[in-house]
């Protein structure tokens, strides 16, 4: 909707649930309530891997093939298939120009035991953690013993660690709701992350740029309608509270802001990514970063 059509020609693609690629004149408010699927003018197309078709190959109802030239393309998608560097890669090996982050940073982001890693070797604050794999399941007594040690005790959050939009994320105040949570974060992924929970102002920046380059938003910050921000308070609800700019001092502002930019560097982020924190009262803690953050009317980083 914020394309000038007088400098752009727009072509969309909307992917399916069940993974389907098709090319579509849909409007935004048919893209959002499902009902562009259905449209007649629909054709079913590929992005092509071959640099020398730089663009769709369509598949039109005559059962003819026709190429579509691609000058660059904007991933507007949310976690799994999107922001986590799969269609970056692709629009790499087409040779076509991608906004937003590239395949590595995009997947290395999207896991956040690898964002814990590398954060940490860059000198960055983040929660307390660890994580585990699936042959966990196989001594979840054994797991819970080696999480409770290394973590000192509830409550903690537990995460699936390449999951978006806190899709499988439950808090744990105790043994059994550890397991539980486990079991669930599982059902998303291979690997779970595992992080004591941080009391603090959930506050978010924005960062636009390239390179050393860049631009920190003034920070702004959530109040969540429920327990923690999760996917119904983020996309459901819209009754969570956001103030911008945040609640902090103005000192505490500019750390963050300084932050922000140093996790984009370490993290090898470029265009733009969200990156979330919590301010406690011993200063801040990095939550996570988004490589494709929401846009939605309701989302922080417009």
């Amino acid at each position: 909707d914020q394309l000038d059509r007088q400098r752009y020609e727009l072509l969309t693609i909307g992917i399916t649930k069940d993974g389907r690629w098709l090319y579509t004149e849909a409007t935004s408010a048919q893209m959002a309530d499902g009902s562009w699927e259905e449209l007649p003018g629909n054709m079913p197309c590929v992005l092509s891997p071959d640099r020398a078709d730089h663009g769709l190959i369509l598949f039109t109802p005559a059962g003819q093939v026709e190429k579509v030239h691609v000058d660059v393309v904007i991933p507007v998608l949310h976690g799994l298939w999107g922001e986590d560097g799969t269609v970056q890669a692709l629009c790499a090996l087409a040779g076509l120009p991608c906004v937003g982050c590239d395949m590595t940073s995009s997947a290395d982001c999207m896991d956040k035991a690898i964002t814990h890693t590398i954060l940490d070797a860059a000198g960055i604050r983040t929660a307390p953690y660890c994580y585990i794999t699936r042959d966990s399941l196989h001594d979840m007594d054994g797991a819970c013993d080696t999480i409770e040690k290394k973590l000192g005790g509830y409550p903690m959050f537990v995460k699936p660690a390449c999951a978006g939009s806190s899709v499988g994320v439950s808090r744990a105040a105790d043994r059994e709701a550890l397991k539980n949570g486990i079991k669930i974060a599982f059902a998303h992924g291979e690997k779970v992350v595992i992080e004591a929970e941080i009391i603090g102002k959930e506050v978010e920046c924005a960062v636009l740029g390239n390179g050393t380059d860049l631009i920190a938003s003034i920070p702004g910050q959530i109040t969540p309608a429920e327990e923690f921000y999760d996917y119904d308070a983020k996309y459901k609800l819209g009754t969570s509270v956001l103030d911008i700019p945040a609640k902090i001092s103005p000192e505490m502002t500019e750390e963050l802001r300084e932050t922000a930019k140093k996790a984009f560097i370490a993290m090898g982020c470029s265009g733009f990514s969200r990156v979330d924190f919590f301010a406690t009262e011993n200063g801040l803690v990095l939550n996570e970063i988004n490589t494709i953050p929401g846009f939605t009317p309701i989302s922080m980083y417009p």
